[in-house]
This record gives C-alpha cells, sequence and structure tokens, in this order.
C-alpha cells in the first residue's frame, strides 16, 4: 500500500480545497471510462459522452494520449497539477500547458508502465491534453459549475463537521476507497505498492470533485500535497444530476418536497440540502417545516450544523414509493384498517 508520514502539526493545518481543474479531470476521466456508477452521472454521460468520442475519433493522437495518460495504477503527472488554493480554471490549465514536453513523456512512460508509442514522441502533447480540458471544461463542466460547487462546499461542510465529531480518523477512513488513518503518523492514500513519501511540515489539501473517482498529486518544490476525492453519500449522485424521486410520492407530497425527504437517506444540514436540490435557502426550510410538523424526519446538532434524517415513518414511506412489492403490503395493510405499515425482512 501507498502511504505518507504526516505528523500532528500537518494534519491539524491541512484544509480542503475547491479545484475547478480537479472537478474537470475527474470529469475527463468519467467520460474516458465510459461508465458511471449511478444516475446522475449515467445522465451527464447520455448527455455529453457521444461529443467526446466523436472529437478524439476526429483527432487519434489526443485520444492516444489520453489512453496513455490514464493508466490503470497511475496517472501522469503534467495531467494532475497540485491544486491551489483559490486557482480559477483559466490558471490551472495553464500549468498543464506550460509543462515541459521532455517530462510530460516521462510521465506518460511511467503510467503506461512501459515505452512510449511512437505517435506520442512529440512536443506539443502539453498543448493537446490542455485543450481537451478546456473542451470538458466548457462543454461539460462549465455549465454546471455553480451547482456543482455547491455540492463540493456541502461535502466540504459536512467533513468538517465530521472532524469535529470524530477527528481526523473518522474523516480519513471514509474519505474515498484506499484511504485510512493508520495510526503512528501514518496516513494510507492508495492500495498500491509505492514507497512511503515523509509529508510532515508540508502543505496538505483535500480536493473533494463530484465524479466517483480520486488520485493524490504533489509537487516537491513547493511541498504540497493533495488527496482528491469524491463526494459520498447523498452528495455523490447530485453534482451531474438530481435525486430521483417516485412519481407517486411526488404526487403525495409536490416534488421539491419529496426530493427533501428522499435525499434524507443519510443526515444533510439544511445547507446541504440546497446544494444538492438547486432549491432556495427558505424553500428547504419551508419543506423540512412540514416534513417535521408529520413526523417524517426528526434534526440533531452536530458541532454547529443542524442535520436532519428520516424517522421510522419516513423510511417506510421513501421505500414503499420505491419498491411495488412493499407498496401492495402497505396498501393492503391499509385496506385491512391498520393505517400503518412496515417491512420486517432483514
Amino acid at each position: 500500500m501507498g502511504w505518507w508520514q504526516v505528523n500532528a502539526d500537518t494534519l491539524a493545518g491541512s484544509r480542503f480545497v475547491l479545484s475547478p481543474l480537479a472537478e474537470t479531470f475527474a470529469s475527463l476521466k468519467l467520460l474516458h471510462m465510459g461508465v458511471g456508477r449511478h444516475p446522475g452521472e449515467h445522465a451527464w454521460l447520455r448527455d455529453h459522452l457521444p461529443a467526446y468520442r466523436q472529437r478524439l475519433a476526429a483527432d487519434p493522437v489526443t485520444a492516444l494520449l489520453v489512453r496513455a495518460g490514464i493508466g490503470r495504477d497511475w496517472i501522469a503527472d503534467f495531467l494532475t497539477p497540485t491544486p491551489r488554493d483559490d486557482e480559477g480554471f483559466e490558471d490551472g490549465v495553464a500549468r498543464v500547458r506550460a509543462a515541459d514536453p521532455a517530462e510530460a513523456r516521462a510521465n506518460l512512460r511511467v503510467s503506461l508502465a512501459g515505452p512510449l508509442p511512437a505517435a506520442l514522441e512529440r512536443d506539443d502533447l502539453p498543448e493537446r491534453a490542455a485543450r481537451l480540458l478546456e473542451y470538458v471544461w466548457t462543454d461539460a463542466v462549465r455549465p454546471h459549475w455553480v451547482r456543482r460547487r455547491r455540492v463540493l462546499e456541502a461535502d466540504v461542510v459536512a467533513r468538517t463537521a465530521q472532524v469535529s465529531r470524530g477527528g481526523w480518523a473518522a474523516v480519513l477512513d471514509a474519505l474515498r476507497p484506499g484511504t485510512r488513518w493508520l495510526g503512528e503518523n501514518r496516513l494510507q492514500v492508495n492500495a498500491h505498492e509505492y514507497p512511503p513519501r515523509e509529508v510532515s511540515g508540508a502543505q496538505l489539501v483535500f480536493v473533494p470533485v463530484t465524479p466517483q473517482t480520486g488520485w493524490v498529486s504533489w509537487e516537491e518544490s513547493d511541498r504540497r500535497y493533495a488527496v482528491v476525492y469524491g463526494c459520498s453519500g447523498a452528495l455523490a449522485g447530485s453534482g451531474v444530476g438530481r435525486a430521483a424521486v417516485p412519481a407517486g410520492l411526488g404526487a403525495l407530497l409536490g416534488g421539491a418536497r419529496a426530493q427533501v425527504l428522499v435525499l434524507l437517506d443519510t443526515p444533510l444540514s439544511t445547507t446541504q440540502l440546497t446544494a444538492v436540490t438547486g432549491q432556495g435557502l427558505g424553500s428547504v426550510g419551508r419543506h423540512l417545516k412540514v416534513l417535521l410538523d408529520a413526523g417524517l424526519v426528526e434534526r440533531r446538532r452536530a458541532g454547529r450544523s443542524v442535520l436532519y434524517s428520516r424517522t421510522g415513518p419516513g423510511r417506510v414511506l421513501v421505500e414503499a414509493a420505491r419498491r411495488p412489492d412493499l407498496r401492495r403490503g402497505c396498501e393492503q395493510v391499509a385496506v385491512e384498517g391498520t393505517g400503518a405499515c412496515s417491512d420486517t425482512r432483514k
């Protein structure tokens, strides 16, 4: 496994950073894989994958560059410069464009774990990579960026609250597959057998992205290290698509209110719900009050945040709307006059 040596002061000084460039590269990875992990990604791919594939079909050198740069165990370093504080997309992609061509080719040999194809023995690889990232940003990410940024901010709020409740170890263990706190100042960053790195005293940042992917990057000259991770829980499917609301539940509660109830599979704050639904703060607050008064949700304080979650009746209502077999059982119970239903299967 790959791990970093991180002392307590470095971990205490670490912070979360939002990066439009990281979000764009994560989206490029999703396009490269061509397979989504949840309905939001599936919908986004349906909208953008055909045009992306058409573009690469017309540019075989860039297509080969992408296949070489996104390796199975390693990503070419020049494609993922370590995110910087408050860096816009234009400044970030400029660093990709400014990469040394010889270094870019060396990075590709590492990601390929072998020799470079003859077609990639050229000096315009950083320029080609930058142009492709600009295309993904302009056509597939920037139109959704305001919403995605709210989702990323909500994820940071959730992680920060988790630090206050369970410490950094709890956050790191749940960050992404392959990342966990090993104790003795050791942070496992992936499952690969790479030599450990001494990170103590460096700048350590955590960078959320909405696609379900992640990587690590670093700049030795600036002593800056980054762990990029995909948003989790209810936020994971909200960067590119909205939560699926069963038609019957929407008819019963109203689509917007039902969406709030459906999203509460895991506890969320009002701020997070505003981010993932795209509704206004006042609207979300009114929906929560109605759901609270109806006994379908409950709330509890976690540090400075108030988190909302479904109650037992709320869970039954959502599950009944999602599952035809359970809904039929509930209807039968209602006919028999009990007025309630439950799923007793384990």
